[in-house]
């Protein structure tokens, strides 16, 4: 539980950021923001907004973020970038890989996020521009979602890999052994929902707007497309994260089946241990470039 102290600190962190931001010159892009955010409030119902809204963001955003990987596979600079070289992508894989996240988007996915009105309406959660939080405030909002789906994909993730469950649910989304960024919805209905439920617990807990289940909602997407993106990319920003996980440490999941079950940081597998069988990966694959340097020198 956190201390005096620490509370402290925390609290004076905050007033610190807002009173170094009070002083920045006022945003270019605020302006065009907020008209075009009344706008929406002035012309679309909050059902519309909260419902639609969030299925087209939904939608745009994952084959958006999807694109990039998609393309570098008929890039051949970017194979040196590729985890799995032995395994390329397939026409016939990803087609059925699209017509099932489809699937799951429009008949698992829709009928939840048409209960997201009814959960802003149930927690008050306000729409207006003028309670909008700051960017720091929805950044340290989504962080903590972050950290809660997190720990709740840690363990249900590590359940759905025991020996009696694993070939009725899980196994669908283990069908590919080298992932790419598409699939990182491909998985049966059930898990769909069960895995899913961890994006909504940190909304329920730190939501305080309907901006945070937008910025969380994007947050949550290009974290779970870069894990599964196949590729490591050196310049990638999310390796600024402390403790992140990234597509190398998931796609020896999907690789190995066993350990790395945490979706977002490190820390979970660290402490049990479920990390060990990669760590000895990695050691084994550097005594190989090691040896194979010397031999060239």
């Amino acid at each position: 539980m956190m201390n005096n102290n620490s509370f402290e600190i925390l609290h004076s962190a905050y007033f610190a950021v807002e009173y170094i931001d009070s002083f920045l010159p006022e945003n270019p892009v605020q302006q065009p923001l907020k008209n075009a955010w009344n706008y929406m409030l002035d012309n679309y119902t909050k059902f519309q907004i909260a419902t639609w809204g969030s299925l087209l963001a939904h939608e745009l955003l994952y084959f958006l973020i999807c694109l990039p990987s998609f393309v570098f596979q008929f890039i051949p600079y970017m194979q040196k970038y590729k985890i799995q070289k032995d395994k390329p992508e397939t026409w016939t894989g990803q087609w059925k890989c699209f017509r099932t996240i489809l699937f799951n988007q429009f008949f698992i996915q829709l009928p939840l996020i048409c209960g997201t009105f009814y959960f802003t309406e149930y927690f008050n959660i306000p729409y207006d521009w003028e309670r909008m939080p700051r960017w720091f405030e929805i950044l340290a909002r989504c962080f903590g979602c972050a950290v809660i789906e997190d720990a709740w994909h840690y363990f249900l993730h590590r359940l759905l890999h025991h020996k009696r469950l694993y070939k009725y649910i899980h196994k669908v989304h283990h069908e590919f052994i080298a992932p790419f960024g598409m699939q990182a919805e491909y998985a049966h209905p059930l898990e769909t929902v069960v895995l899913g439920a961890g994006f909504f617990i940190g909304i329920i807990i730190l939501c305080n707007h309907l901006i945070l289940l937008w910025a969380w909602l994007i947050c949550r997407l290009i974290e779970t497309i870069d894990v599964h993106s196949g590729y490591d990319i050196p310049l990638n920003p999310l390796h600024l994260l402390p403790f992140y996980a990234g597509s190398r440490f998931h796609d020896f999941h999907h690789m190995n089946f066993i350990g790395n079950y945490a979706s977002t940081f490190t820390w979970w597998d660290k402490l049990f241990g479920t990390d060990s069988q990669y760590t000895s990966y990695k050691d084994n694959m550097k005594k190989q470039k090691d040896t194979v340097e010397k031999k060239m020198e």
